[in-house]
């Protein structure tokens, strides 16, 4: 049978994020998770819909895709269809056919056909980024300092350190409510960090995908004004303190290889280097 390309009504949003749960496990490359949905949600559910993709054969969904900006559209693949051929081109086509204008990539897990048909197809491989995993087997150690897990009432404190940690964020307390109303979200907790002057210092996202799964941390930022004291590695190990609790088996966080900083908070954190990952682009 045919493969369908479809894109969810929010109403459909339940069923992939349920997908989405059930394919993260441990010993398989680092995919979309269901904290990326999650994360993505901060734009509604109305904009998550219209950014996901799904394609499905005979009633059985094969691979879920997030268009995560305009340029980017991020895979993952149900594991029993990872090196199904007629699937992995009609990623491709799908692929190739994103209105952008200009440069596109798209993020697929290593070792799936879809990586080496967008190869022969002329994709190039892009910017090398490093997944970081931590076990979760055994006790985390105490964090240190005062941390506190946000509810609606504080949400305006994990805001502002979030765009006090990215040049760029246009996260609000609107945006929180968002994606704190969205379905994964009932499976995560958000963070801060405060210094001994009581200031929010650092902030993270986490998200679970249901107990002996792996968990994502999606984002976690530092105040730009107190870095270099610990605060983030602090934050980094209550993030894995409480994916454990919410039943994780291990956490997951990805982050550009040339983001040195980045990766040095991690390990510092217990988190282990794995192989580098490059998604794959060409210009439209």
């Amino acid at each position: 049978m045919a493969i369908e390309l479809a894109g969810p009504g929010v109403d459909e949003l339940r069923g992939v994020v349920g997908v989405l749960r059930e394919w993260q496990s441990e010993g398989v490359p680092m995919q979309l998770h269901p904290g990326d949905l999650g994360w993505f949600w901060r734009f509604g559910a109305e904009a998550t819909a219209a950014a996901v993709r799904t394609w499905s054969r005979a009633g059985q969904t094969l691979a879920v895709g997030l268009l995560d900006g305009p340029a980017l559209l991020r895979l993952t693949i149900a594991p029993d269809a990872r090196r199904d051929e007629e699937l992995a081109r009609q990623l491709v086509a799908d692929a190739a056919g994103i209105p952008t204008g200009g440069r596109v990539s798209v993020e697929a897990p290593t070792g799936a056909l879809v990586q080496e048909v967008l190869s022969e197809d002329g994709w190039n491989a892009d910017e090398p980024w490093t997944p970081l995993r931590r076990d979760l087997t055994a006790p985390v150690q105490d964090p240190g300092g005062r941390i506190e897990v946000v509810g609606p009432e504080r949400a305006h404190v994990r805001a502002a350190v979030q765009r006090a940690s990215f040049d760029r964020s246009t996260f609000t307390d609107e945006r929180w409510h968002a994606m704190a109303g969205g379905l994964p979200y009932a499976d995560a907790r958000c963070l801060v960090a405060y210094d001994d002057e009581g200031n929010a210092v650092a902030a993270v996202t986490v998200w679970s995908a249901g107990p002996g799964r792996p968990g994502l941390l999606e984002p976690m930022g530092v105040h730009r004004d107190h870095r270099g004291r610990g605060h983030g590695r602090a934050i980094t190990v209550a993030a894995a303190a409480a994916l454990r609790e919410l039943g994780s088996s291990s956490a997951l966080v990805c982050t550009p290889s040339s983001n040195a900083g980045a990766v040095a908070t991690y390990t510092s954190a217990g988190f282990q280097r794995l192989p580098e990952v490059r998604d794959r682009c060409r210009d439209a």
